[in-house]
């Protein structure tokens, strides 16, 4: 299957960069260009590509603009963030209109065409750092009903190893925790990052505590206070 890429940036250096690049690369083919956010909507609407590659800063429509109307409209074509702002504002406005990744300019080739095959198929993806500012952003926000079972299609160990990676325990952790070995550990991990849709460990969390895991460490249950002893009547 071959990934259709839509460049989105008003820099032509940036956007002839990528094109030899991505030129290179065996199942990724450039579909078009477009100069600012209105351009990349329409060329979405036109070309219907995999993934718009797309700048935030552009004249007139900006990238955030161009996301959320393209995620409405063409909801199968995933936006990935190339962009050099990482600001917490910036990165969270960006992934609430609908950006399915976010990376910064500078980054290596392999990790810019790894996360286009990553939101390509459903994935979520965040360079080094955005993850982490991303998560801190989530971590304090409002969890969802704790009555309502946010992921049904977990085991309830998948659950479990969830609710401890969420808090931030690593795999070693996680395994001590639960009295299992760290490769069972791994194990589970690879099949939740499956029905989670993400690719990695920092991903996960973001969901997880999206859905309202982790924003608090689980402790054991306490015990209720004794019963005050009973005399009986004198």
């Amino acid at each position: 299957m071959t990934i259709r890429v839509l460049l989105a940036d008003d820099h032509p250096v940036v956007r002839e960069g990528l094109r030899a690049l991505l030129s290179t690369i065996r199942g990724v083919e450039v579909v078009g260009e477009a100069v600012d956010g209105a351009a990349a909507v329409r060329e979405t609407l036109l070309l219907r590509p995999d993934v718009v590659l797309i700048d935030l800063r552009m004249p007139g429509t900006d990238g955030v603009e161009a996301i959320r109307q393209i995620t409405q409209a063409a909801p199968a074509t995933a936006a990935l963030v190339l962009t050099m702002y990482d600001d917490d504002a910036t990165v969270l406005t960006a992934m609430q209109a609908g950006a399915r990744g976010y990376l910064l300019k500078g980054a290596e080739q392999e990790e810019i065409v790894g996360a286009i095959r990553a939101v390509a198929t459903g994935q979520a993806i965040f360079g080094p750092g955005i993850a982490t500012r991303v998560l801190d952003v989530f971590a304090h926000a409002t969890p969802r009903d704790p009555g309502v079972d946010n992921f049904p299609t977990l085991t309830a160990r998948e659950r479990q190893i969830l609710v401890l990676l969420a808090e931030g325990r690593r795999t070693s952790e996680i395994a001590a925790e639960l009295f299992l070995s760290p490769k069972t550990v791994s194990n589970n991990l690879t099949g939740i990052f499956a029905k989670l849709e993400v690719s990695d460990r920092a991903a996960a969390m973001l969901v997880a505590r999206q859905r309202g895991l982790g924003t608090e460490p689980t402790s054991p249950p306490t015990s209720p206070p004794p019963s005050p002893p009973t005399f009986p009547p004198t």
